[in-house]
This record gives C-alpha cells, sequence and structure tokens, in this order.
C-alpha cells in the first residue's frame, strides 16, 4: 500500500515538482496539497499523513508556526522540513529540528537543479526514512530535560581513573533524528573527559557550523565544527563539516582533523565510514565506536574496517528511542554491538568506557 504524502509548499511550480518526484515512486502518492501552513493544520487536524513535506518561509503561518501549533495542540506528524534557506536559515532549520521536524532538504533554486536525480534521490530516501520513523514529531518536540553525569557514575570513575588506561578516543554517527539524540549525549558530558569525541551527523554544507554552535551553548565540553588541521584534544568534541569526509590522520604523536572529497558514500557526505576507518591508522588503543539514530548502513562497513587491526567497543541506540532505527539495527545484525542502550543512558556509558582526567 502506497504511504500518504502531505506537500506544503506556498510555490505552485514547487508543489507540482515536488508532487511529481514523490508520485514518481511506487511507495508514496500525494494526497493532499496546502499552499501555507494554516490550510496544512486544518488537513493535518482531520486526516491521517504517513509524512509531511513542509517549506519554511510562506504567508499566514509559517513552517515553524505550524509546527509550534501541532505542538500545543498534541497533533502528531512525521515531518520533513523542504526548505531553500542556506547558511542564513540554517537557524531556522535547526529550530525546526528542534520543534520536531525528522529531518530536512535543501531545496535548490532553480527547476534544472530541482529535477536532477540526485536532488530526487535525496527526496525518496529521506521521504522513506521519516514514514518508517519509531518517533512522531510530537514526541522529537518535547523539550530534550539535559541531566548531566550522576554523581555515583563520576565518583566511581574519579575511584578509579587508574583503571582507565590507554589512548582511547570516541567516534559517533547519527543521522536522521540525530541532532536531538544528540543533544542527550553531548551536553551530558563532562568538560574533564579524558578523551577527544568525533562526530559524523549527516547534514549538508552550511548547516553543521550553526548545530555545533548550538551544541557547545547546552555543553560543559567544548564543541565546534572541525577545522582542517584541528588537534584532536581530550575533553573537545569535533563535528564534521557538512559536504565534506572528516578522517583522522597522525603525525609526530598528534592526531589532526583532515578532509577529503571524495564523491557520496552510502549516499551521504560526510560518511561515517570514512572516519571510523581512517582511525585504523592512528595510535589508539581503543576506539569507543557510537552509532545512533538514522536511515540506512553507514558506520557498520566502517566499524568492519577498523575491528581487524583496533579494539573496539561499540555502543548502538536502543530501537524504542530511535527515531529511524536503520543505522543501529545494521550494526546489532551485524553482531558488532557490545552495547545496545536507549539514548539517555549513551553518554553514561561512554564516561564508563574511557574515564576523565
Amino acid at each position: 500500500m502506497k504511504k500518504n504524502i502531505l506537500v506544503v509548499d506556498d510555490s505552485a511550480l514547487m508543489r507540482r515538482i515536488l508532487c511529481d518526484i514523490i508520485n514518481s515512486d511506487e511507495r508514496f502518492q500525494v494526497t493532499d496539497k496546502a499552499v501555507n501552513g494554516l490550510d496544512a493544520l486544518e488537513l493535518i487536524s482531520t486526516k491521517q499523513y504517513d509524512a509531511v513535506v513542509l517549506d519554511i518561509n510562506m504567508p499566514k503561518m509559517t513552517g515553524l508556526q505550524l509546527l509550534k501549533e501541532l505542538q500545543v495542540r498534541k497533533i502528531s506528524a512525521n515531518v520533513i522540513m523542504a526548505s531553500t534557506d542556506t547558511i542564513d536559515g540554517a537557524q531556522v532549520v535547526m529550530d525546526a529540528l528542534e520543534l520536531g521536524a525528522l529531518d530536512f532538504i535543501h531545496k535548490p533554486y532553480n527547476t534544472v537543479e530541482l529535477r536532477k536525480e540526485s536532488f530526487q534521490k535525496k527526496l525518496l530516501n529521506i521521504l522513506d526514512a521519516a514514514t518508517q520513523s519509531q518517533i512522531k514529531s510530537l514526541t522529537l518536540s518535547k523539550p530534550v530535560k539535559i541531566e548531566r553525569a550522576s554523581p555515583k557514575i563520576m565518583e566511581f570513575v574519579e575511584k578509579h581513573v587508574a583503571d582507565f588506561k590507554g589512548k582511547k578516543v570516541v567516534a559517533i554517527a547519527s543521522s536522521t533524528g540525530g541532532p536531538k539524540a544528540l543533544q542527550q549525549v553531548i551536553p551530558v558530558l563532562p568538560e574533564n573527559l579524558k578523551v577527544p569525541v568525533m562526530i559524523v551527523q549527516h547534514m549538508p554544507a552550511g548547516f553543521t557550523k550553526s548545530f555545533a554552535e548550538r551544541l557547545n551553548t547546552l555543553s560543559k565540553v567544548s564543541v565546534k565544527e572541525a577545522e582542517e588541521g584541528d588537534v584532536l584534544e581530550a575533553g573537545k568534541v569535533y563535528l564534521a563539516r557538512g559536504g565534506s569526509h572528516m578522517n583522522a590522520v597522525e603525525k609526530s604523536g598528534k592526531v589532526y582533523i583532515h578532509y577529503t572529497d571524495e564523491p557520496s558514500r552510502e549516499g551521504v557526505k560526510p560518511c561515517a565510514n570514512y572516519m571510523f576507518e581512517s582511525l585504523k591508522k592512528c595510535s589508539y588503543d581503543e576506539v569507543v565506536c557510537v552509532v545512533l539514530t538514522g536511515m540506512g548502513a553507514d558506520g557498520t562497513k566502517g566499524i568492519v574496517h577498523l575491528k581487524e587491526t583496533k579494539k573496539i567497543h561499540v555502543i548502538a541506540q536502543e530501537k524504542s528511542t530511535c527515531a529511524v532505527y536503520g543505522m543501529p539495527r545494521s550494526i546489532v545484525d551485524s553482531g558488532l554491538a557490545n552495547q545496545v542502550v536507549r539514548i539517555e543512558q549513551v553518554a553514561q556509558e561512554i564516561i564508563l568506557n574511557v574515564g576523565v582526567k
């Protein structure tokens, strides 16, 4: 049975192109269209949709205002933001994800780019993930309650600090639902964490800097969009720049960030597989690999290759707390997971595996 989709956009041309793309896939059908958030609210209030493709800037009621109203009315919907905003609008997209949007796609301005296979494939993949989501936007929109690592956990770790031997690093992979999940992990980490943390979150160029800044304001650890040549330091978090593949390279005993420009892999750029594989050549004694919510299987092949030469400890996010149980499922099905835990337990397990300074 085809999945029912609602397309919300004030541009007649954009609605037609989006509808043509969606209807071309046998998995989906556009059952309704709306020209603004107010019309969409009426439709969503009375009908059930498997996913909603929502523009941000519209008259009468914007996409953000619609998400807020859905939250007020306690109406659940799997929402994908489709925005022509780029760097200047990155903050707005972050706000949309905070309000419960599952994911977003950047709409090119011109129709030639819109009709390219690469855009169409990405839209359909995101739509597929949204229609399979375990968690509705109403759940995602609930404010994240940030609880620091429990005193008992920190007391145990500090008491046994001598037991945390060896040079370690944490490498995290996440995709759809990842921004919300990461906000339940990174702010919980203590500022004296003994190791650096690398993150690949599937996002296009122009959006990761804003997301890193948001995480940084919430966290005790320092969070930044990783730059070429950054030296990995304990207690610091490095988020991969959108549109490039982030690697770790070692020179003279120090590990640096290095970006490469290979084509998309697993349909994404940045791809976590590159991050995991690059750590094979670094002198870390152990890599703590964390795989969070997301569609597809990014991370699995990279961890398989990493395991060939490195001691690893793999933490996968438990199914019921994933927006999309794709990447963690692949890890579990491959037999790679040492632990499968709920999202609110991920940070404490990282701390218990790597220790504090």
